[in-house]
This record gives C-alpha cells, sequence and structure tokens, in this order.
C-alpha cells in the first residue's frame, strides 16, 4: 500500500537544486522549502538569494529562510506545514527538534559513500586524496554528523584527470536519482536501514579554508596535482609567486604531471616552448590554467605572453 508523501525540502547550494527539480517533477507533493536567508554578494554587496530559493520561486513553492533554526517561531511556522517526511541536501546541521518532528523521518543525500568523507567538503576531498570510486548515500539524519543508518548507496567512477567541478555535476544528477528511489521505497513502506560500518581510520571531509588549499611544493608532484584538481574551480588551489620583488597570491586550476626530470628547488619556475613548468619534491608538473591577482582565470600559454620569468623568480 503506498503512504501518501507530504515532503518539506531543505538545501541551499546548486547541488540541492537538482534534487529539488526532480522531487517537483515526479509529482510529489512539496509542503514547503527551507533554504538559507539571502546574502550580500558581488562588488555592490546586493543581497543574492540562493539557488534552491531561486527554483521554488519560480515554481510556485513556499519558502522559509529562518536564521536560528531552534527558534519557536520558525519551529511553529514548520510544523503548521503538515509535512510527514522532510529531505536534505546541502543544507546545515538540524537540530532534534527539527530532524525528529516528520512521521517518516528525515533523510539526508550526502555526497560520498558513507562513512567515507563526513563533513563539509566529501566531493573535494575525495578528489585531493586521489580517490578512484566515490559515490552518495541516502541516510536517516540522528544526533551527530552524517552518521545516521544508510538507506541506498550507489558508487561512481572518478576519472585519473576528473577535477571536482566536474564530479560534483555527475554527483548531482546521480544523486538526485538517489533520493527518487529512497523515496519511492518510503512511499511503498519498503525502506529498510543499515548501521554505518565502523571503520579503524575516517576519512575526513574537512571544511575547505585558506590553510587547506595552499599548495606546498615540498610534496610529491602527484599529491600537489590531486589538490590542484580536487580544489578546482572553486575555491581554488593557491600558491604565492615571487616576481619583481613582489609577492602575490595566484589561484591554480588545471595541471598535469610532466616528463621532465631534471632536480631543481621545489617552487622552482621554468617557462619553456609556452608552458610553465614548477618543480614539486619529486618531479614537476605542467600548469595549464592560472589567475593573477585582479585577473581572470586564464590558459597559462596566454599569460606567458605578457609574463617574463626572472632567474630569481619562485613559487612558495
Amino acid at each position: 500500500m503506498n503512504r501518501t508523501l507530504r515532503i518539506v525540502f531543505m538545501g541551499t547550494p546548486d547541488f540541492a537544486v537538482e534534487t529539488l527539480k526532480s522531487i517537483h517533477e515526479k509529482g510529489y507533493e512539496i509542503a514547503g522549502v527551507i533554504t538559507a536567508p539571502d546574502r550580500p554578494a558581488g562588488r555592490g554587496q546586493k543581497l543574492r538569494m540562493s539557488a534552491v530559493k531561486q527554483y521554488a520561486l519560480d515554481h510556485g513553492l513556499k519558502v522559509l529562510q529562518p536564521t536560528n533554526l531552534k527558534d519557536e517561531t520558525f519551529l511553529e511556522e514548520l510544523r503548521a506545514l503538515e509535512a510527514n517526511l522532510q529531505v536534505v541536501v546541502a543544507f546545515r546541521m538540524l537540530p532534534e527538534a527539527v530532524w525528529s518532528m516528520p512521521a517518516f523521518g528525515t533523510f539526508n543525500l550526502h555526497a560520498s559513500l558513507l562513512p567515507d568523507y563526513r563533513g563539509a567538503a566529501p566531493i573535494n576531498w575525495a578528489v585531493i586524496n586521489g580517490e578512484t570510486v566515490t559515490g552518495a548515500t541516502t541516510f536517516f539524519i540522528d544526533d551527530k554528523i552524517d552518521t545516521g543508518a544508510i538507506i541506498l548507496n550507489e558508487e561512481i567512477p572518478i576519472g585519473p584527470e576528473e577535477d571536482a567541478g566536474s564530479l560534483h555535476d555527475r554527483l548531482m544528477v546521480m544523486g538526485a536519482n538517489l533520493v527518487i528511489r529512497t523515496l519511492e521505497r518510503i512511499e511503498k513502506g519498503e525502506v529498510s536501514t543499515t548501521p554505518q560500518p565502523k571503520v579503524e581510520q575516517e576519512k575526513k571531509a574537512y571544511k575547505l579554508n585558506k590553510e587547506n588549499c595552499k599548495i606546498q611544493w615540498d610534496q610529491p608532484v602527484a599529491l600537489t596535482h590531486n589538490l590542484i584538481r580536487g580544489l578546482s574551480p572553486y575555491p581554488g588551489a593557491w600558491a604565492n609567486f615571487h616576481h619583481n620583488n613582489k609577492k602575490e597570491q595566484v589561484k591554480i586550476f588545471s595541471s598535469k604531471i610532466a616528463d621532465r626530470s631534471q632536480p631543481a628547488t621545489p617552487g622552482m619556475p621554468v617557462s619553456e616552448g609556452g608552458s610553465l613548468y614548477i618543480a614539486c619534491k619529486d618531479g614537476w608538473l605542467e600548469i595549464l590554467e592560472m589567475q593573477l591577482p585582479g585577473k581572470r582565470r586564464m590558459q597559462v600559454k596566454d599569460i606567458l605572453n605578457g609574463l617574463h620569468l626572472e632567474r630569481e623568480d619562485k613559487f612558495s
């Protein structure tokens, strides 16, 4: 016997829109959409709505934008929606008063094969760590972060040169399909769960910050290459560029491991035949796309047309 689902959806970025769109287009009843408050963005710091809010408004869905998920006024508004299921994609940690509210529970879509890569940036860290396989998981939320009982999961390969942006887009579509399959099971009353296995050494998906996005040129070339592709296109791996007696921060978005063998100090650059190579601990990286301060992201061959490297130049 099919249950009638009345869903509240919670999410904020583009990654969540694909799932909301799939739920809406499949004809499920969406009682409301919870998303982040509008935030100032751009040079003019004008308020900008989230991607999820934009989709919801475009399709006539009710939107709530709480600043405090424990606020009693918000909790009353949420109860008034009379949802029996909540679906969460790329939102924030929920208090128990929220996740325990609906009769059929609250489930989350996470972009990793749990228990691996619990946390804020699972797509980035899977690439940074050189994984060849990742995936997505739906699970019922409990009182900790990304620890609840697994409903469904699905694997996806990571290409050897794939960056986080490409993987994000593929997981976004695959994850939306996984959510629909999860809804179908809950709808039919056929959902079963599996506790997350205990692992000796957890693979973490730490929040990205300036420190862990900085390139360390004294690391092995393969690790440096993986860091760059794991942070591309956002937020971008960065390094200091010492040139013309100045130190400026640059972002590097694309690279490949070069077939060069001559020894060099890590961070030493070489410009050769329209290409830029930078020495790492055990090899050389060819830099393909870079962004100089105040400039847009560009192909390095175009940057080198107006940049002459000096002997004392270096990256750090």
